[in-house]
């Protein structure tokens, strides 16, 4: 049966009518050769080459992402939740189920900004087209991850409406919600013009906020209260989503510092020092908001202290990987067994899980 090309999802019950091409009328004016794609004319962004042509590559390294986040991929129903509406509904806490529920409240609406972000914003500013073929790879992952954590509520029954909901009710979500929205406003205008250094500072501005704050920290480091529960044998299904999602997030992250540090050499600029400290800061306000709220009180294995030293940590991190200074000196790893998350390799029983291991992401490279 073939595909009703009104109506995609209803199959169609006769082939359609194939209607004659009609003949080819001459051109108006015959068109000039163009010259061939100059390589090295492609930029980060305000390039001179033509966007449309892939190759040849000035930054192979860009298609490299593409490949490598392609060995990873997968969807939420190849993961057994049957464990998890177990121990949602008869072994977690209220702290617990406290604590879970509002982690998949900040992700849900985090990963549908983290997609406008990208497919809105970022991609189409990008000069070149093999960085924004990752892209393009990234706004779907970023829908996978949403359905992802749509398919955790569905699984286990829990309100969606009320979910949903609590990015706008909860303060401490909000907050987090509202101060992304606050720093990358900017470059989803239409009028942003990159011609100009002062546009260029605050495209660059937020892309470091989009790539190694939201994407590289609080992605990251946000994670981590589920595999806490995960290590005490609870919601090991949802834990498992997460892991695959924290690998995209890696990739993500890295590509997004990979780009900032080509813009910088192109542009020759580097972030004002006071911009950055106040971005430091104001993330660091919201994230310690948000993780005494998640965690009023310790569960057994994790705290809000643990969670806000990771998170100084993670920056710390994140920083170096971009040459500039670290925000908060001295900030120990305070989750040890965190980085474990996005490079463990896990044998599975066929009958407890769909998943045994992804023959491809056996290959992938988490540098």
């Amino acid at each position: 049966m073939l595909l009703n090309w009104d109506d995609p999802l209803a199959t169609a019950r006769q082939h359609p009518a194939v209607a004659a091409a009609p003949g080819a009328g001459a051109l108006a004016e015959p068109l000039s050769a163009l010259p061939p794609v100059d390589p090295s004319d492609k930029r980060v962004i305000n390039g001179r080459a033509d966007i449309n042509q892939l190759a040849p590559f000035k930054y192979p390294w860009a298609w490299e992402f593409f490949l490598n986040a392609n060995r990873n991929h997968w969807t939420p129903l190849d993961i057994n939740m049957a464990q998890d509406l177990h121990d949602y509904h008869h072994k977690l806490t209220l702290e617990e189920r406290h604590l879970y529920e509002n982690v998949l409240a900040y992700l849900t609406t985090s990963d549908i900004l983290a997609m406008r972000n990208i497919g809105l914003a970022v991609m189409e500013k990008m000069g070149a087209p093999e960085l924004q073929i990752y892209q393009a790879r990234q706004v779907y992952e970023e829908a996978l991850h949403t359905w992802t954590y749509q398919h955790c509520i569905e699984t286990l029954g829990l309100d969606q409406a009320e979910i949903y909901n609590r990015y706008r009710v909860v303060p401490a979500i909000q907050g987090k919600i509202q101060l992304a929205n606050r720093r990358l406003h900017g470059v989803l205008r239409s009028d942003l013009d990159l011609r100009q250094p002062e546009a260029i500072q605050e495209f660059l501005l937020a892309y470091i906020f989009f790539a190694a704050l939201f994407e590289g920290c609080w992605f990251y480091n946000g994670f981590s209260p589920i595999f806490a529960l995960q290590r005490r044998g609870l919601m090991r299904g949802s834990a498992e989503q997460l892991q695959y999602i924290m690998r995209d997030e890696v990739l993500h992250a890295a590509f997004g510092i990979r780009v900032i540090k080509q813009l910088m050499q192109e542009e020759q600029i580097t972030p004002a020092e006071p911009a950055l400290n106040a971005m430091w800061q104001e993330a660091l306000a919201a994230e310690r908001a948000y993780a005494h709220y998640l965690l009023p009180q310790p569960i057994l294995g994790y705290s809000a202290e643990q969670h806000m030293a990771q998170f100084c940590y993670i920056a710390n991190r994140r920083a170096r990987q971009l040459g500039v200074t670290e925000p908060f000196p001295g900030a120990e790893n305070a989750l040890p067994w965190l980085d474990e998350q996005a490079n463990l390799r896990k044998e599975k029983n066929f009958f407890e899980t769909r998943v045994t291991e992804y023959q491809s992401g056996a290959g992938l490279r988490w540098d």
